[in-house]
């Protein structure tokens, strides 16, 4: 492997460039997980200005999501053949302009639109951002520790997106939720296109895009299938028609995957046992806990009556535990190993996601919104970072660029689908009235719901993760 992103010269330059890369790539990932998380408080402001219906609603998240957890693959692996820097400055070119026009958005399908280009840069982004930060960090603690860094920061980006909302909404309009990644995106890629430098395998091949269409297309197929049980049901031809379809594409891609020359998806990267049982544990992981936001977010408003900016300070502990439980992963990793803290982590979630449940129309804030919301994400941010780095260590170095964007989607699309599921099961529990009681009820059942998903993750670790010796320092 040819990796030119990291000088040899002994110098103060190399560890300058070192943490000018490490910096870049935690930026890009803030920006690509706030966008995720930062649209949840400004949803009813959007729905009354440009007359979105409560499906449109969700389709502002899933277009997104489903955009980025598609795109992801083809993001990664470009950036191993075309070169980080270069993928790295397109996706956040991309994502930045996508901002740009939906923040100015006039209709509701512009916004829509909008919001999948977002996700399409940044799919070309995110795997950017890891690999860049592998390729120039020595592999041991300081990559670890570096990971956790990148990690942290990515969790807190959808952490801080429920108050750096709120707080644009109240302060000028749902526009600016959007508007903001221009200055910062523009301010980024000055500085990337500077200090960067570029770094790709040594072997170049072209892109294979049947199976990127293949896998983005049943992808979103599937999702858009989930959406429609909530109101049309299961067994409704809208509701079949996609879900079956999108199962058939995905099988089409696996049978394209096993004939090509050149796959997207070499079949083989899941045959080491570490990248496949840590990926399947990510998606359980995004399915079950990425919906939280968004319920938090309406729970907060629709139920408790707070504003756009109270549901995002409410929401402040949450997110400084997950900042927290992230940045204190890489050091508990190296004592008790990532496996286990996996376990662990995934214990805590279980544990908020059940108190939880528990929630009433009436609630105090403490035992509803904060205690609860500590332990979920607490014990998320645990979790993630060794099951990422257990991911990353099965992976062939020239092949780190496609383990990065399959974690990454692994995560994003069970998000997708989870929110979809979650918000099906919430509307069927409520009969379609909007009262406080009924609204509570069925949100208290998505959160039964994804705390029961975790416990079959868990068990699904235990028999499947492999052991991972702890790092030494």
């Amino acid at each position: 492997m040819v990796d030119v992103s990291t000088p040899t010269r002994r110098s103060a330059r190399p560890r300058t460039r070192m943490w000018a890369v490490v910096l870049a790539a935690c930026v890009g990932q803030f920006l690509v997980v706030l966008d995720v998380s930062v649209v949840n408080v400004a949803l009813p402001s959007m729905r009354t200005d440009l007359g979105l219906s409560a499906a449109g609603l969700q389709w502002v998240l899933n277009a997104y999501s489903i955009a980025f957890a598609g795109f992801m693959l083809l993001g990664g692996r470009a950036a191993d053949i075309y070169g980080r820097k270069r993928m790295f400055l397109v996706g956040l070119g991309l994502f930045t302009a996508a901002s740009l026009g939906g923040g100015l958005a006039q209709e509701g399908w512009q916004l829509l639109a909008a919001r999948a280009a977002q996700g399409l840069g940044a799919a070309v982004l995110a795997p950017a951002t890891l690999t860049l930060l592998t390729a120039a960090v020595p592999e041991g603690p300081a990559r670890t520790k570096a990971i956790g860094t990148w990690m942290a920061v990515g969790a807190g980006g959808g952490a801080a997106g429920g108050l750096i909302g709120g707080a644009l909404t109240d302060a000028l309009s749902w526009r600016w939720v959007l508007l903001i990644n221009v200055p910062v995106g523009v301010l980024v890629l000055t500085g990337a296109a500077i200090w960067l430098a570029e770094g790709r395998t040594a072997e170049r091949s072209r892109i294979d895009f049947p199976g990127a269409l293949l896998v983005t297309a049943g992808l979103a197929s599937v999702a858009y299938g989930i959406v429609q049980t909530e109101e049309s049901g299961w067994a409704a031809a809208a509701t079949l028609l996609p879900l079956l379809g999108g199962l058939a594409l995905l099988a089409l891609f696996v049978l394209v995957e096993a004939r090509t020359a050149r796959p997207l998806m070499p079949l083989r990267v899941l045959g080491a046992r570490a990248v496949a049982s840590a990926n399947v544990a990510m998606f359980v992981m995004g399915s079950a806990t990425f919906s939280m936001w968004y319920f938090m977010t309406v729970y907060a408003q629709s139920v408790l009556g707070y504003t756009a900016l109270e549901a995002g300070l409410a929401l402040m502990p949450t997110s400084v535990a997950v900042v927290v439980g992230s940045t204190c992963a890489p050091r508990l990793m190296a004592r008790v190993g990532a496996k286990n803290l996996a376990l662990v982590g995934t214990v805590v979630a279980a544990a908020g996601f059940g108190w939880q449940s528990t929630m009433t129309a009436d609630g105090s804030y403490l035992t509803t919104v904060c205690l609860p919301g500590v332990l979920m994400m607490a014990g998320t941010g645990l979790a993630a970072t060794p099951l990422a780095s257990l991911a990353i260590s099965g992976a062939a170095p020239g092949e780190a660029g496609l383990v990065s964007g399959l974690v990454n989607t692994s995560r994003t699309m069970g998000g997708a689908l989870g929110l979809a599921v979650l918000s099906t099961v919430a509307a069927a529990r409520t009969g379609g009235s909007e009262g406080p009681v009924e609204l509570t009820a069925g949100y208290a059942l998505a959160f039964r719901t994804s705390g029961s998903v975790l416990l079959a993750g868990l068990l699904l670790m235990i028999f499947w993760l492999p052991r991972h010796r702890p790092v030494q320092h």
